[in-house]
Parts: C-alpha cells; structure tokens; sequence
C-alpha cells in the first residue's frame, strides 16, 4: 500500500517504453533482448520475456482497481504525486497486453523460444560428445549462440511459473522438446525441469533432474565447483522435492498436494511453515501423512480432495500413484 503500486507503475511504464509495435503484424514486440536462456544475446520476442511483460502489465491493472476500491485518496494522491494519466496509460496499457506477439509455431505445436529458433539445427544434447561438455568450455561463442542448445530454462521456466495458464498437453510437448536440447550448464535449470516433470507425471525425468541439481557440485557436473558452491542448486534441491514431488503449490485458496514419489524412495518428509503455521508432511508411494504441529491452517488439497486440518493430529491420507 505504501510503495508497491508505485513500483509497479514504474515498471509497466517500462515496458511501454520498451515495446515496438510491427508495421506489419501490428502488434507489440520486444527486440535485443537476453532472455533466461544465457546461450541467446540479442534475440527478438524472447517468449519468456514478452509473456512476462504483459503479465506485468495486467498485474498492475489488477491492482490498480483494487487500491482503488480499498484506498481511493491514497490512489488519487500518487497519481498526482507521480503524473500518472490514468485514462492515457490504462489505455495504453491494456492494447499492449491484448496485441503482445507470443511466438509459436504450428509445425511442432510448440511455444517458440524467440524468433528464428527453429532455423537452427536442432540437434539434441544426446549429439554432443562428452568430451566436449560442458559446451562453454569447449566451444567459441559464436558456435554456441548459433546452436540450438539451452543454458538453463527459457520456455520451461515460464512453464514453471504460470503452469496455470497452461494444460498438461501444452507443457508436455514443451517440455519434451526443449529439455531434449537444454544442457543444463547453470545451477539455475535442472530443479525447475524436474519440478515440471513431476507435473507432467515423468517421474523419472524428474529424478535425473533432480540428482544432477542435488550432486552439481558433489560430482562437478559443469567442471566448475573450484569456483565455489552453488547455493541455488541447493535450493533448487529442496524445490525438486517440494513442489516436485510432493506437488506442493499455494494459492489464494490455500495448500495442496499432488506428490509423485520416484521408485528408489520409501518415503520422503519435510517441514513447512504457512501464514505461520508449522506443518510436517510425510509422502510415502501409499499415503501422504501431514501433521499440523502449531497454528492454524483450515484445510489442504490432496489430490483434488479437499481435508480439513486439526493442530496436533496427524492427518493419514491413502494415495494411488
């Protein structure tokens, strides 16, 4: 309320400045840009990019008429305060987001990760030798960026974060034909592409992704650990877990739980804390057990059930996977 409307004015602002509107297709595009994929410089219509400016700018609309609603002379007293033309910019705004250009293409039926992608050879990793991974430190930087091969998630990260906006089939045939040529050469990668693994239901997938994020550096998969420890790797261990396998996700209806657990486990646990409350969940290939140890949490889904929660009583579900 004090400053994040601010912010996100600013921020819509620049994307307005930073779209170009085609002469030709009429509609919005972002050119020069570096999307998530650092193996790409100066690409137009990074998908992941143009995806997330609209979103940005939608977010912004949203919560616009929501602090008007709830703080009207606040909201009158920062658009004077920081020029904000509400008719002009509303406007402009909103025919950003219904014009903005998405790349896709029907061939593959798939969300192209920037413009010319697919001009490329499209090799997959499986081609490249192993003596010759990992490819930065192996290949000159113009043989990289004219590969078709991925640093870390692009189109699976966007994936990832607005998997809702997305059905099963659409992020299936995205995943699998962008992690067949992503080489996961940052710590940044693998844990999101085993999240989404766990999503489509390829528990195997998910696995491999996840032993490559938890032994990045135990087992030096990027030849690079004498420079230090990756710390989001280690993160991205717990996320493989979490959100991967146990399929945790919150929302403004609260926690559920969708868990997939890989063949060479019994059962995994882990601790959560939610609006302060303290929970332990326990996923075995049978039952998912979750016990509320302090606070309040009304309820949590699992596996499209709802079941309600009573502090200090643990919570046996039986599962079929």
């Amino acid at each position: 309320m004090e400053y994040g409307l601010e912010v996100l004015i600013a921020i819509s602002r620049f994307w307005t400045q930073r779209v170009t509107l085609s002469p030709t297709k009429r509609m919005y595009m972002i050119l020069g840009v570096t999307g998530p994929n650092e193996y790409e410089n100066n690409v137009s219509n990074n998908w992941y990019t143009n995806y997330f400016a609209r979103w940005c700018l939608q977010y912004t609309l949203e919560t616009i008429s929501w602090v008007k609603r709830v703080a009207n002379e606040q909201f009158a007293e920062l658009s004077q305060r920081i020029g904000f033309d509400e008719n002009f910019e509303v406007i402009r705004w909103t025919d950003i987001i219904k014009n903005m250009y998405l790349p896709e293409d029907v061939t593959y039926d798939i969300i192209l990760q920037q413009d010319g992608y697919l001009d490329k050879d499209l090799s997959t990793v499986q081609d490249i030798p192993a003596d010759q991974r990992p490819i930065n430190q192996h290949w000159s930087w113009d043989r990289i960026l004219r590969s078709c091969y991925i640093k870390q998630a692009d189109v699976v990260q966007g994936l990832y974060v607005f998997e809702q906006d997305f059905d099963s089939e659409t992020i299936t045939r995205n995943f699998n034909f962008y992690e067949a040529r992503c080489v996961h050469e940052s710590s940044l990668s693998p844990c999101i592409h085993s999240v989404v693994a766990s999503k489509i239901g390829n528990v195997d997938k998910a696995y491999e992704l996840y032993v490559r994020t938890a032994r990045l550096d135990l087992d030096d998969y990027n030849k690079e650990a004498h420079e230090g420890l990756h710390i989001t790797s280690m993160a991205g261990t717990w996320l493989a877990i979490v959100q991967g396998f146990a399929g945790l996700r919150w929302n403004q209806y609260g926690l559920s739980l969708n868990p997939h657990i890989p063949k060479h486990w019994k059962e995994f646990s882990f601790k959560l804390i939610y609006k302060g409350a303290l929970l332990t969940i326990t996923v075995s290939s049978s039952t998912v057990n979750i016990l509320l140890e302090s606070g309040f949490v009304p309820s949590i889904s699992v596996c499209n059930q709802t079941y309600s929660l009573q502090a200090g009583v643990e919570l046996s579900i039986p599962i079929d996977k």
